[in-house]
C-alpha cells in the first residue's frame, strides 16, 4: 500500500538531533532529561484514570497516517496543526487503534490552560497504563492558550505533564490562528520548524 503524500515543505526539513531538548520559551522551566522521560506504557506500574480516559476507535485497515493528531479537549488546536502539517490526520479526540497488528504514531494535543495541562496528563496516564498498546505516543504539543509568557503556576504545571511524554514541544501563540489563518512558513516560529523536523523523521520511519 502506498505511503500518504507529504504536501508540506517543512515535512522535508533536516530531521532535528535525537538528543535535542524540548522547545520551551526561556523563563519555563526545562523538561526532564531524555533519560527520565517514558518511552513505552508500563502496564501494572501505571494505573489507568478514573474516568477512563479518551475513547478508543478501532481503525479500517485502509485509515493510514504518518501521524495522528489528538486532541485532548475541545480548542486544543489540532484544526490549525492540521492545516499547517497536512500530512497528519485528525484523530477526532480518539486513540486511533489500529487491528491488523500495526501501531499508530499519535501526537496529543492540549492548551497550556490548567484544563487542558489536566486533560494531557489524564491522556498520557491512560496511555502509560496500556490502555491503547497498539499507539506509538510521540509527545504532547503544549499549545498557548494566550500571548505572552506563562504565569509560573502554569509553567510548573507544564514541566510536570511534561514528565510523562516522550517528548514536549511548546507552541507559542500565534495570532493569525485565531482568525483561521496559516502563515507563511517564514512567518512562523522556530518551534514549529523543529516540531517539522521532527515529524519528517516520522515519515520517514513510517
Amino acid at each position: 500500500m502506498s505511503k500518504p503524500t507529504v504536501t508540506n515543505p517543512w515535512i522535508t526539513a533536516t530531521v532535528a538531533a535525537a538528543t535535542e531538548t524540548p522547545e520551551v520559551p526561556d523563563t519555563r522551566p526545562s523538561p526532564p532529561p531524555a533519560t527520565m522521560m517514558p518511552t513505552r506504557p508500563h502496564p501494572g506500574a501505571v494505573p489507568p484514570p478514573q474516568d477512563g480516559g479518551l475513547p478508543i476507535r478501532h481503525l479500517h485497515p485502509n485509515e493510514q497516517a504518518p501521524w495522528w493528531w489528538l486532541g485532548c479537549h475541545g480548542g486544543a488546536g489540532v484544526g490549525m496543526l492540521g492545516a499547517t502539517f497536512p500530512a497528519g490526520r485528525d484523530a477526532h479526540r480518539h486513540w486511533p487503534v489500529p487491528v491488523d497488528g500495526t501501531f499508530a504514531s499519535v501526537l496529543l494535543v492540549a492548551r497550556t490552560n490548567v484544563p487542558g495541562l489536566r486533560a494531557a496528563q489524564t491522556a498520557a496516564r491512560q496511555w502509560a497504563s496500556g490502555a491503547v498498546p497498539q499507539v506509538r505516543l510521540l509527545g504532547l504539543v503544549a499549545v498557548a492558550d494566550a500571548p505572552g509568557t506563562l504565569p509560573k503556576p502554569l509553567r510548573d504545571l507544564v514541566k510536570l505533564v511534561a514528565g510523562a511524554f516522550p517528548r514536549t514541544w511548546a507552541i507559542p501563540w500565534i495570532e493569525p490562528w485565531r482568525f483561521g489563518e496559516t502563515p507563511p512558513i517564514a512567518q512562523l516560529p522556530k518551534s514549529l520548524a523543529r516540531l517539522a523536523g521532527d515529524l519528517s523523521h516520522v515519515v520517514a520511519r513510517n
